[in-house]
């Protein structure tokens, strides 16, 4: 079973190289949603590494190798000392339930503080804490409390609000106050460093170091969901939550997507004092395929392509360039209600009025069916689903920017 993108005339793509995607007619299309091909489709470094390393040895992670050493101090040069304690994984979803189970296990509380509209995996525990599927399904749990996004576009507290950080950040302890009041206790905040499904949010600085004082304070900790934007993505910094500023460091970080660039690998980065809590139960952690040598040798592949093509760099060049023309757009096209990102990780909020800002939904859907005429691969995400998604592969360059631009002013004119 899966879901597809343009389900009313799907697209058959056969094979794929950079930032282009091949149907079986052999049309070339300009993949702009794609974020687990981190560093390009069928990148040959990647590829020559899986390979070469598929010919020595495949194999559960009970034996030593040195992949395995090798990729976790690669990691750890990446993130602050703190987060020093690495577990690898398949996949997203195994990743954030992993962090679920650490921080109940360091905490002895069981609740969990989300954004609205969150998503954080497939999981029955990882479903529980998304807003997305579980109002769709059985709906909230007791040990679950949602608050509202950090969204300054169309939040609670807009761009005008004298102090959105603050204010947003008393949801939260509101939350905490009222879960206290009725015996319960939390065990930890889990957000998405960068709120993807929730509309490409861009929480505002010093959010997230302010909501870590409110849940350190209640005896929890902070989880950053990095599995969509990390490594890179933003330009200015490799994680995103580096955004909110030098002083914030989360207690547990959760990777997944782009770090094997379609490799199914995942890794938990926590601190020495969570994983020892973990390790005291007594019931050890293991996992057949999580840290085998041949996801270790892709991972480590993509961290040397990243550096080697500067394409940390080349995110905040590119990025830069094409928040500069779809903020031209917004000046030219009403529907544009607003542009927001950092890096290669953009949202383009369509409205159907400036005054209530009401998502242009339909408009939405009709515009990126068209983009996909014109051999463009564009999705749509947020609440109303009428926030076009920009996480292209990071090779994504200056070229397809002024491409896929143009287009959607043709398109809107």
């Amino acid at each position: 079973s899966c879901k597809l993108f343009f389900s009313n005339d799907p697209v058959k793509i056969i094979k794929a190289k950079g930032q282009y995607m091949y149907d079986e007619n052999g049309r070339q299309y300009l993949d702009c949603i794609n974020n687990v091909a981190h560093v390009g489709h069928c990148h040959p470094d990647i590829v020559k590494a899986a390979h070469e390393q598929n010919q020595l040895l495949n194999t559960n992670s009970r034996y030593l190798h040195d992949n395995l050493v090798d990729y976790a101090d690669r990691l750890s040069k990446t993130l602050p000392e703190k987060l020093c304690i690495f577990y690898f994984l398949n996949s997203g979803s195994e990743a954030n339930d992993l962090a679920l189970r650490l921080a109940r296990q360091y905490t002895k509380h069981e609740d969990v503080i989300v954004l609205d509209h969150a998503y954080h995996g497939h999981l029955t525990s990882l479903i529980d804490i998304s807003p997305y599927k579980f109002r769709n399904l059985e709906g909230q749990k007791e040990w679950v409390h949602v608050a509202p996004v950090p969204d300054t576009y169309r939040g609670l507290y807009r761009e005008d609000h004298e102090d959105s950080v603050t204010a947003y950040a008393n949801e939260v302890k509101n939350i905490i106050e009222q879960a206290h009041t009725r015996g319960r206790k939390i065990a930890a905040f889990f957000v998405e460093s960068l709120p993807s499904v929730g509309g490409q949010i861009i929480p505002p600085a010093g959010y997230f170091q302010k909501v870590a004082e409110h849940v350190h304070k209640a005896g929890g900790v902070f989880i950053a969901d990095e599995i969509q934007v990390g490594f890179g993505r933003v330009g200015k910094h490799f994680w995103a939550f580096q955004l909110q500023g030098e002083d914030f460091i989360p207690d547990i970080v959760t990777m997944g997507k782009p770090i094997g660039n379609g490799h199914p690998i995942a890794c938990v980065a926590t601190t020495k004092e969570i994983a020892e809590a973990f390790a005291a139960t007594g019931v050890e952690y293991f996992n057949t395929f999580g840290g085998n040598p041949v996801s270790c040798a892709v991972g480590l592949a993509v961290l040397d392509v990243i550096e080697k093509e500067h394409l940390q760099a080349h995110a905040t060049e590119v990025g830069n360039f094409l928040m500069k023309l779809l903020k031209e757009q917004k000046i030219k096209h009403p529907i544009i209600g607003d542009v927001r990102g950092s890096g290669l990780f953009i949202g383009v909020d369509l409205i159907k009025d400036q005054a209530e800002r009401t998502p242009a939904t339909a408009e939405a859907e009709h515009l990126i069916t068209r983009l996909k005429e014109k051999y463009i691969l564009l999705s749509t995400d947020g609440p109303g689903r009428n926030v076009l998604k920009f996480k292209p592969p990071m090779c994504f360059n200056m070229e397809d920017a002024k491409f896929v631009v143009d287009t959607i002013d043709k398109l809107l004119t």
